[in-house]
């Protein structure tokens, strides 16, 4: 066996200054690093571009729809759809109004055909009691009930309803009581006699029934 020698095995050994400035093992280390610095710097890059590509087309997109929208206000064909839609909104509103006139007419017309029957009437009241008293206390000839018949008639043309009948059940509303008269067979307020008939269009009483009210005794 050979005897180890010291100094022949450090005189082997490289020099550390040599290793240092050695090109090819100085750049291995080295190289490996810059090739992951430039791979992670290369990955976001990527991912800006795509970011950055949708946004673009989201952008040219609006800004496409955008513009058809206002070449779609000048072109003429928009501009006589909103003046079509101007048209029949205001047709419509016109319409409306209309009707509501109409409407509003007719029951003035009505209001005045009925304040017209209720003057006439009311101006002929008297001579009707006249009429209803010849009826009640003496025979009238043939003549005079084909004139009071008319009348009659005519009244009931317009809507007038006459009213106020012995025996029916009093009633402050239609009726008017000039006597109270007590009655031992009366169990509640009945009209005994009709003074003057009562008269009324609709529900609106022009006259009330004057009437003379059997009462029952207390």
């Amino acid at each position: 066996m050979s005897e180890f020698n010291k100094d022949d095995y450090l005189n082997d050994m490289e020099d550390a200054e040599s290793l240092k400035n050695d090109p090819a093992s100085a750049g291995s280390a080295p190289a490996s690093d810059d090739a992951k610095d430039a791979s992670a710097s290369e990955s976001p890059k990527a991912g800006d571009t795509s970011a950055q590509t949708d946004a673009d087309k989201s952008a040219d997109a609006g800004a496409d729809e955008s513009k058809a929208d206002d070449a779609d206000e000048l072109t003429p064909l928009g501009k006589a759809k909103k003046e079509a839609a101007d048209y029949l909104e205001a047709l419509q509103r016109e319409r409306a109004e209309f009707i509501n006139f109409r409407n509003r007419s007719a029951k003035e017309k009505d209001t005045f055909r009925q304040h017209g029957i209720i003057d006439v009437l009311t101006a002929l009241l008297p001579a009707l009691d006249d009429i209803d008293r010849i009826r009640e206390h003496s025979e009238m000839d043939d003549s005079f009930k084909a004139v009071a018949s008319k009348i009659d008639k005519a009244f009931e043309k317009f809507g007038v309803e006459k009213f106020g009948v012995k025996g029916e059940e009093f009633d402050p509303t239609k009726h008017e009581a000039i006597l109270h008269k007590p009655d031992p067979e009366a169990e509640k307020e009945t009209v005994d006699t009709v003074v003057e008939a009562g008269y009324r269009i609709g529900d609106r009483v022009i006259r009330a029934a004057r009437v003379v009210v059997a009462s029952p005794q207390s």
